[in-house]
């Protein structure tokens, strides 16, 4: 008597490999990723819908083109969050990126999802014990009540340890506010005695928390993207708020009384600290504070990207030529990669 035939094996498919792992195209890429910036466009000639978007893991994004792609299929997609793909790469005007074949959404566990989402290199525990030394350094009383009072907060701490800075844009990793908020105040720390008349307790303060109700306004245990407040309220109004119901509590629970005018500035400086209202700012800098941190966080967020995009950590095996980047659309421009003395 004859076996039953075995059925053959299925094949299993190549493991994923990682961003910057990608070699000169064209590769075959497969695998789970996540997705950024789901955008659908139309081809100038035959008017075709077509996918735009970037594909990441934790070590780097890669802009993501699908030349033909459904309705259905592209509602299918999250505007942020993960996929399965399948496609190659290809070197385009100096870069390169990838032309997806197939596209799905796909559910990951924990553990995969960590290994999708980008962290900061530093741990965040040594940043933060860096970030509260600076803070230990304020020398008015309600300063340093206000400070205690946001460092008390365990709840609001390990979310600030965590939550990146922004969705796509500067310090966009797991770490990243925290390292941004603490670049701000290491360099509020050398600036601040070029100009005597400062109050240098309101400058560290307002940088402290001209951010941090981003830790509110942000989602970070999948595909950065926002929530519910973060679309309705945003981190600007939502510091405003937070800082109100900051400084009830250190009145209450410590018998310190801020001064009015100190309120008053550290609530300017979270609203108008993006500079104009086409950037998101209430109002415009209008105190010599608020005029500072808003040009520190200008320089440490805009420097971060360029730097990113010219000159990133680990550097990727891949040489599609040329010495720009594609256009920063933050920055309004391409960016020169080499270093002029190297």
């Amino acid at each position: 008597m004859s076996s039953a035939p075995t059925k053959p094996a299925k094949p299993s498919l190549p493991p994923r490999i990682y961003i910057i792992d990608l070699a000169e195209p064209p590769q075959n890429v497969c695998g789970s990723y996540a997705i950024i910036n789901k955008q659908l466009g139309t081809t100038r000639e035959s008017r075709k819908y077509f996918l735009k978007c970037l594909i990441g893991d934790k070590t780097g994004q890669i802009p993501a083109r699908m030349w033909t792609i459904d309705e259905s299929t592209y509602s299918s997609l999250p505007t942020d969050g993960f996929v399965s793909i399948e496609g190659q790469t290809q070197a385009y005007q100096g870069e390169i990126q990838l032309i997806i074949n197939r596209i799905s959404p796909v559910d990951l566990n924990a553990e995969e999802i960590r290994d999708l989402l980008p962290a900061s290199s530093r741990p965040p525990a040594e940043m933060f014990a860096e970030l509260t030394g600076l803070l230990d350094t304020v020398r008015h009383p309600a300063m340093q009540a206000l400070a205690k009072a946001y460092l008390d907060d365990a709840f609001l701490m390990d979310q600030f340890r965590q939550a990146p800075a922004a969705k796509s844009m500067h310090h966009a990793y797991l770490g990243g506010l925290l390292e941004h908020t603490l670049n701000l105040l290491k360099l509020a720390d050398v600036v601040c005695p070029m100009y005597p008349k400062i109050n240098r307790d309101i400058v560290i303060m307002g940088l402290f928390l001209h951010d941090l109700a981003k830790t509110r306004e942000l989602v970070y245990d999948r595909a950065f993207s926002y929530t519910d407040r973060g679309e309705l309220i945003g981190h600007i109004v939502d510091g405003a708020i937070m800082l109100h119901d900051k400084v009830q509590q250190v009145m209450r629970e410590q018998g310190v009384r801020v001064p009015g005018n100190a309120i008053l500035v550290l609530q300017h400086i979270i609203i108008s600290h993006h500079g104009i209202p086409e950037y998101g700012a209430a109002k415009v800098p209008s105190t010599p504070e608020a005029i500072l941190v808003s040009q520190l966080d200008n320089l440490d967020a805009k420097t971060t990207m360029a730097l990113a995009a010219a000159r990133p950590d680990r550097t990727s095996p891949i040489d599609a030529g040329g010495n720009f980047t594609e256009k920063q659309w933050a920055l309004d421009t391409k960016i020169f990669k080499p270093d002029p003395l190297a």
